[in-house]
């Protein structure tokens, strides 16, 4: 079998000492891929230096996460603009330079209204903006949504498109609001909460069609029942395809099929493929 983890920080500092371990373990559980959504320019080194070194398994994205957009947003933004050019001129050339991967989704981005709401109306130009931008460059997009599905949707309703794809980050919406976010072309990204006791997602989530759900951990965060409050890793996901077969009762192996099967495409289907 053979799983994506659609969403995994494995770039940051909590996996600093033992980060190559953390991906053998994932990749020996059958987590072969790993998309590593960005956060700020600050981790784009180490992004890169990830994806040179598992060129096969790394999948890159670029964007401004909305818990840091601050009064710097407008710079970090021209840095994300500038990563996705870049990635277009590399696509578009003969000559394979080995300086830069290039980014093959536009995130995490999205809005959060739960620690902090100052900068509210610059993340949503900053949202609005980067969709945008996934449209021209036919990237798919991954976003991030916390206390803020109405600001999302709202954004989201003006920029449709039937270019428009990607994957609704961590979903912890009703029944409505997936329904809602598929029909705008998103595949929901199904993680550690779908395990939790008060998740509230696993009583209805056997009601949408597993060719609308990608596997993610969201790694080091969320981690999946048993190991709830522990730091996350992507060969966790293997219980969250595990508790997703319970609940549509099918197989492990039929998960595995389909969510590997969309998370591919999203990616496969891009304009840099």
């Amino acid at each position: 079998m053979k799983f994506i983890d659609t969403h995994t920080h494995l770039y940051i500092e909590e996996f600093s000492k033992d980060r190559d371990q953390v991906i053998a373990n994932s990749i020996e559980k059958g987590v072969q891929q790993f998309y590593l959504p960005a956060i700020c320019s600050k981790y784009i080194d180490e992004m890169q230096n990830m994806a040179k070194k598992y060129p096969d398994n790394i999948t890159l994205m670029a964007g401004l996460h909305p818990s840091y957009v601050k009064e710097d947003y407008l710079q970090e933004l021209d840095i994300v603009e500038h990563q996705l050019i870049n990635s277009i001129k590399k696509s578009n050339s003969s000559i394979q330079e080995e300086s830069y991967v290039p980014v093959q989704m536009v995130g995490e981005i999205g809005i959060d209204l739960y620690w902090d709401t100052t900068y509210k109306k610059q993340q949503q130009h900053s949202f609005e903006k980067q969709v945008q931008w996934a449209k021209q460059y036919e990237l798919p997009i991954a976003i991030h949504c916390r206390e803020a599905f109405d600001e999302v949707f709202e954004i989201l309703e003006k920029e449709k498109s039937n270019s428009l794809s990607g994957i609704f980050h961590c979903f912890t919406g009703n029944l409505q609001q997936a329904q809602k976010a598929i029909e705008l072309g998103l595949h929901l990204g199904i993680g550690g909460v779908v395990t939790f006791k008060n998740g509230k997602i696993d009583q209805f989530i056997n009601q949408i069609p597993l060719s609308s759900i990608v596997l993610e951990t969201d790694a080091p965060y969320l981690a999946p029942k048993p190991f709830r409050g522990k730091r996350n890793e992507s060969a966790y996901l293997v219980h969250i395809a595990e508790k997703l077969a319970t609940l549509y009762n099918c197989s492990l192996e039929e998960v595995a099929k389909i969510t590997t099967r969309n998370a591919e495409f999203l990616v496969d289907s891009s304009q840099y493929h």
